[in-house]
C-alpha cells in the first residue's frame, strides 16, 4: 500500500466544496478543513504508487476551484 497527504490551496470560500468533492474519491480515506498555510488536507491511500500519483493528478488537481497542491508521500506506511 502507498499512503500520502495532499495540502490544498482552494478559491476563497471554496473550502467545504472541495472536502465534500475529495470525500467522493474512493482513494481519500480522509480530509479535514485547516487553518494556516493550506486550507484542506487530504489522506490518500492507493495499492501502487503509479496508483497514487493518478489519484493526485487526475482527480485531485482537476478540482475545480482548487488553486494549489503540495503531496507529501509517506515512508514505509504500516
Amino acid at each position: 500500500m502507498h499512503m500520502g497527504y495532499v495540502l490544498l490551496n482552494c478559491d476563497l470560500g471554496a473550502e467545504e466544496y472541495i472536502v465534500e468533492e475529495l470525500k467522493n474519491i474512493s482513494e481519500v480515506q480522509k480530509a479535514y478543513l485547516t487553518f494556516g498555510a493550506y486550507d484542506v488536507i487530504a489522506e490518500i491511500h492507493a495499492s501502487t504508487q503509479e496508483e497514487f500519483e493518478k489519484t493526485v493528478s487526475n482527480k485531485i488537481r482537476r478540482l475545480s476551484r482548487v488553486v494549489s497542491t503540495m503531496t507529501l508521500n509517506v515512508v514505509n506506511p504500516e
